[in-house]
C-alpha cells in the first residue's frame, strides 16, 4: 500500500490536478484573424494546466453558491449532502462557472463550506464585450464536512461604480462521485482552529495542517517580492527586504516552514494585457501550503486545546496584506481510543535574511534568504510505533533593480522548498521527497509616447519521489512555464491604448504516473496555438 505520508505530498503538487476548464484543445484561430492590436473582445481565459479526471459511475450534483458580486457582502447559503450518492464518495469535484463584462480589476475571493476553506480564487480582467471562465479543483479531502449539512460563505469583495462596472456572477457546484475513497488521500476529520486553538481525536495518528497563504491585493504586500529596505528609493518598503516565509507554530514552538508561491494575480505588473486570456500559474487556484504535523500528534492527542499560530516573516510590523486561513487534516486509527506518543526533535537552524543595497544610477538589491527545520515525533498506534522526521529547506535569491521613477523595473528571484518526510515502522522505511522551485524573471519599461512594456517568465517546478525499503517506487516531474511580452499606451483612455501582447503556457507533468503536456499561445488576445505532446 503506498505512503499516506507520499501520496499527500504528491496530490498536493502534481496529482490533484485543479485547474481551469480546458481539457479539450480549443479552437485556434490562423494568422489572417489575428488583428494588429487588442479590441473591444477577447477568447475567454484558458490555463495548460490538466482538468480534474473523474471516474465512471453513478454522480450527484449539488448547487452550493449562486451569487452576484458587486460589494464586499457575502454569499450565506445553507449546503446538503446528496442523498442519492450516499455518504462516502470516490471524488468530489467542485466548478466556478463565472462571467463577467465591462470594466473591472482583478478579485480574491474565497469559498467556506462549514468553516472550512475549501476553495480560494482571484478572478480574470473582463473585456467590454464580456467573458466567462470556468474553475475545477479535485475537494475530495474535504468529505468528512461535505457529509452533513453545513452553512456556506462565499465572497469575491467587488467594486462597482460609475467607472468599474464589471459585476461578477458566478456559480459553484460539486460533483460527488460514489465508491471507495482512497483513505490514502482522504482524511478522516476535516477541523478548524477554534479561537486560535486545535483539539484532535485522541486516536490521531497523522496530521497535516494547510495554509491558504496569500499576499492580498491593494498594497504592496501583493508585490512582496518587490520590496525594498531603508535606505533604498522605491515604493514598496520592508525592514527587512523581500524574503517571506509563512510559519506554523504549536504551542508557541516552531513546527513548520514554507515558502509561499509567488502568485501574480491578472492585473500584475502593472499591465493586465498579459492576462487577459492566459493566467499566472495557480492564479484561479490557490493552493494550500501543506504542513505535516504528524511530529506532534503525540503532544496534541491530550484532549486539551493547543495554540495553532500562522505568520509571515517578513511582513513589516503592524501592516496587513496577508491572508493565512487553516485547515487541519486528521487521520485516526479506528482500533485504539487513544493514540499516544511524543515531540522528540525540533532542530531550526538559523534563518537567513540579507538584502544589499547598492546605488547608482541603476539601483541594486541583492537578497539571499533561507531556513532549514527539522522535527520528529512518533505515535503508539495499534499496528505499532511509528516514528515520522519531516525535514524543510528553504532560499531565496533575488536580484532587483531600477532606475529613477521606476523605469525600469527589473527582477530575477528564484525560491526554493524541498520537503524530505521519512516514516518508519511497521514495514520498511518509507521516504517522500519534494523538490520544489518557484521563479520570476521580468522587466517593466516605459518609453517613448508612454508606451509601457513587461516582458516577463513565470515557473512552478516540482521533482516528487517515493522511497520504499531504499527503492524508488514512484516519481513525478512538473514544469507549469508562463512567458508574457504586452505592450500598451499608459494614462489615456481604455479605447487609445493600442495594446498588443503575446503570451504562453506549457503544463508538463510526467512520471510513473504518465505524462501529460499542452501548450498554448495568444495573440493580441487571440488564441493561435493549443497543442498536445504526449
Amino acid at each position: 500500500m503506498r505512503s499516506r505520508i507520499i501520496m499527500s505530498m504528491l496530490a498536493g503538487a502534481t496529482l490533484l490536478a485543479s485547474t481551469l476548464l480546458g481539457a479539450s484543445p480549443a479552437q485556434s484561430a490562423s494568422a489572417a484573424d489575428i488583428p494588429a492590436e487588442f479590441g473591444t473582445d477577447w477568447h475567454d481565459p484558458v490555463t495548460a494546466a490538466p482538468p480534474v479526471t473523474k471516474p465512471g459511475g453513478t454522480s450527484c450534483d449539488v448547487t452550493v453558491a449562486e451569487a452576484q458580486f458587486k460589494d464586499f457582502t457575502p454569499y450565506k447559503g445553507e449546503y446538503a449532502p446528496p442523498r442519492a450518492c450516499g455518504d462516502r464518495w470516490s471524488k468530489v469535484v467542485l466548478r466556478l462557472d463565472g462571467k463577467v463584462k465591462g470594466r473591472q480589476y482583478d478579485r480574491l475571493g474565497y469559498l467556506h463550506i462549514g468553516g472550512v476553506e475549501v476553495f480560494r480564487t482571484s478572478t480574470p480582467q473582463p473585456s467590454p464585450d464580456g467573458i466567462e471562465w470556468s474553475v475545477e479543483k479535485d475537494i475530495t479531502r474535504y468529505s468528512d464536512t461535505l457529509r452533513t449539512t453545513q452553512p456556506v460563505d462565499m465572497l469575491i469583495g467587488n467594486v462597482v461604480d460609475d467607472t468599474y462596472t464589471g459585476i461578477i456572477d458566478v456559480k459553484v457546484t460539486l460533483t460527488f462521485y460514489a465508491g471507495s475513497p482512497d483513505a490514502t488521500t482522504t482524511p478522516d476529520r476535516v477541523l478548524t482552529l477554534q479561537d486560535g486553538t486545535l483539539t484532535t481525536p485522541r486516536n490521531s495518528e497523522r496530521i497535516v495542517a494547510e495554509v491558504y497563504a496569500t499576499g492580498s491585493g491593494g498594497g504592496c504586500e501583493e508585490y512582496w517580492y518587490l520590496t525594498v529596505p531603508e535606505p533604498a528609493p522605491y515604493s514598496c518598503k520592508a525592514d527587512d527586504g523581500p524574503y517571506r516565509e509563512v510559519q506554523i507554530t504549536v504551542d508557541g514552538q516552531l513546527a513548520g516552514i514554507a515558502a509561499p508561491f509567488p502568485t501574480v494575480w491578472t492585473g500584475g505588473w502593472s499591465n493586465p494585457f498579459l492576462w487577459y486570456v492566459v493566467p499566472g500559474p495557480r492564479a484561479f487556484d490557490i493552493k494550500p501550503v501543506e504542513y505535516d504535523l504528524t511530529p506532534f500528534a503525540g503532544l496534541l492527542n491530550d484532549g486539551r486545546p493547543h495554540r495553532v499560530e500562522v505568520s509571515v516573516v517578513g511582513v513589516p510590523e503592524g501592516q496587513t496584506g496577508w491572508s493565512t486561513p487553516v485547515n487541519v487534516l486528521v487521520w485516526q486509527d479506528a482500533k485504539s481510543t487513544y493514540v499516544s506518543g511524543a515531540l522528540t526533535k525540533v532542530r531550526a537552524g538559523d534563518l537567513a535574511n540579507s538584502s544589499t543595497y547598492t546605488p547608482g544610477s541603476e539601483h541594486r538589491l541583492d537578497t539571499e534568504g533561507g531556513h532549514r527545520l527539522e522535527v520528529a515525533g512518533y505515535v503508539n498506534t495499534s499496528h505499532g510505533r511509528v516514528a515520522t522526521t519531516v525535514s524543510r529547506e528553504l532560499t531565496n535569491t533575488s536580484v532587483h533593480t531600477w532606475e529613477d521613477g521606476e523605469n525600469p523595473d527589473a527582477l530575477k528571484a528564484i525560491w526554493t522548498d524541498n520537503e524530505t518526510v521519512t516514516v518508519e515502522g511497521r514495514g520498511p522505511a518509507r521516504t517522500a521527497r519534494a523538490h520544489r522551485t518557484y521563479t520570476m524573471d521580468g522587466t517593466t519599461t516605459l518609453g517613448a509616447g508612454d508606451r509601457l512594456r513587461t516582458v516577463l517568465t513565470l515557473g512552478d517546478q516540482a521533482a516528487m519521489t517515493e522511497m520504499r525499503g531504499g527503492r524508488r517506487t514512484a516519481w513525478s516531474r512538473l514544469d507549469d512555464t508562463y512567458t508574457g511580452d504586452a505592450t500598451y499606451t499608459a494614462h489615456v483612455p481604455r479605447d487609445q491604448r493600442h495594446a498588443v501582447g503575446t503570451t504562453s503556457e506549457r503544463y508538463r507533468l510526467f512520471g510513473s504516473g504518465g505524462c501529460y503536456d499542452r501548450s498554448l499561445v495568444t495573440v493580441q488576445g487571440v488564441l493561435t496555438e493549443d497543442s498536445y505532446g504526449c
